[in-house]
């Protein structure tokens, strides 16, 4: 991987990129430190100190701006959010399924569309944050004017993000939004490693317990990068044909499936379910249905114990199922396959061909989903098994690092190879 860096950093085109690439990076961190009007931040750190919270996990995504209620406290969430909303759309919604087949102008209205939906979908989130956290005593004021001050200043900055995550990815390398996550989630790394060395410090856990952390957290990134890399690969034989006076030769190819194709997109959505009714709770803290969510032994909701787990280990498999059937089709794969006069070996072309791409997809999204759920749960057994307490170390963040770091070095060795270079892929 340095060699491909070192040999991309000699080529002057892609030595212009990276250097655009770092100066909107430089933009996105400078804009962390920027806070909201009006807001005393200090009385934020309780909302996202604690582990496996949904203020937590955007106080990841966000790089600690959430903590700091900087201007770019939302970061591209409500990009995410209203992308993944618009994938469910396009199989429901014909007019959308449609504008999905048109090719490149229908792929650019589907984006278009989502861009809009980020919009509202982030001025929706800014009043959400603005009615939680105006409960803490952070607002000086509670006017109309601050609350409008508060949602155009979070929904104009997190459209901005968008923005540059778009100029990254058109001028510079990687896709710019996955790419702005992963740069805030390196940057909470050195508050991590300050975490550990002060409760060791402190007495709290010992040199061979941080040790068996770090050994721990490397057998854990290994698993990740094994898991993202592993596919279930599907032959494909394609029949010879003539065109004309030339005469094609059959060949073999193959589908691949990625194991963990869909696993991030499973822990958020049990996230949000596991976490929306804790944050509903907070409105009405006094209420009898807030009393039962938070402290009720009963509550599947209540933080680090066994039946939260469970519930979030099932919820997660079976998002990762639901996705990966929504947004693989393989009635049309099939439908595809037998138009290119291809076929898997030993099945038969059609409706035989469409079950068999099902069962595999089944498979496939329940092993991925599996995995995913233990690297969900992860967090919560560190909680309650060591004394690393409040330290907020889990898989979520390992999958998204190992993912990004992987599309982006494929990209760019994509680029060195159509300039003659050799890669780490060679």
């Amino acid at each position: 991987m340095l060699s491909t860096l070192r040999n991309a950093w000699k080529v002057p085109d892609l030595r212009k990129r990276m250097i655009f690439t770092l100066l909107m990076v430089a933009i996105v961190r400078i804009g962390i430190f920027i806070p909201v009007p009006g807001v005393d931040a200090s009385k934020l750190l309780d909302l996202t100190s604690t582990g496996g919270t949904l203020f937590s996990f955007y106080e990841m995504l966000s790089g600690g701006a959430l903590s700091k209620f900087s201007i770019f406290a939302m970061g591209v969430g409500p990009y995410i959010n209203a992308s993944i909303i618009m994938q469910l759309l396009v199989i429901a919604i014909p007019y959308l399924e449609q504008l999905s087949k048109e090719g490149l102008e229908g792929r650019k209205k589907i984006q278009d569309y989502t861009r809009y939906a980020s919009i509202v979908l982030g001025a929706l989130q800014a009043f959400g944050m603005y009615a939680i956290i105006s409960g803490t005593g952070a607002f000086s004021s509670n006017s109309s004017l601050t609350i409008f001050l508060v949602i155009l200043t979070m929904t104009t900055a997190s459209t901005f993000l968008v923005w540059i995550g778009e100029q990254i990815t058109g001028k510079g390398i990687g896709n710019g939004i996955s790419l702005i996550i992963f740069i805030n989630i390196i940057a909470g790394l050195p508050t991590l490693v300050y975490q550990i060395a002060g409760l060791q410090t402190a007495g709290t856990v010992n040199f061979v317990e941080v040790i068996m952390f770090i050994v721990v957290a490397i057998a854990l990134l290994v698993a990740v990068v094994i898991a993202s890399l592993s596919e279930r690969r599907i032959p494909v034989q394609y029949a010879g044909k003539s065109v004309g006076n030339k005469t094609f030769k059959g060949q073999s190819t193959h589908i691949p499936i990625n194991v963990n194709g869909s696993g991030v997109i499973g822990i958020i959505f049990a996230m949000s379910v596991m976490t929306f009714p804790q944050t509903i709770a907070q409105l009405k803290p006094t209420s009898s249905i807030a009393k039962f969510i938070v402290g009720s032994p009963w509550s599947i909701f209540e933080k680090n114990s066994w039946k939260y787990a469970t519930v979030y280990f099932v919820l997660v498999v079976f998002f990762t199922w639901f996705y990966t059937q929504v947004t693989f089709k393989p009635d049309e794969m099939a439908e595809n396959m037998h138009k290119s006069s291809g076929f898997i070996p030993g099945i038969r072309p059609g409706a035989n061909t469409a079950t068999y791409i099902d069962m595999v997809l089944t498979k496939i999204s329940m092993i991925g989903g599996t995995f995913a759920a233990v690297i969900a749960i992860f967090p919560i057994i560190i909680e309650g098994a060591t004394n690393f307490k409040g330290i907020y170390f889990g898989g979520t963040m390992l999958l998204i690092l190992v993912n990004v770091a992987l599309e982006t070095l494929r990209q760019l060795e994509s680029q060195l190879v159509m300039r003659h270079y050799q890669g780490f892929l060679k």
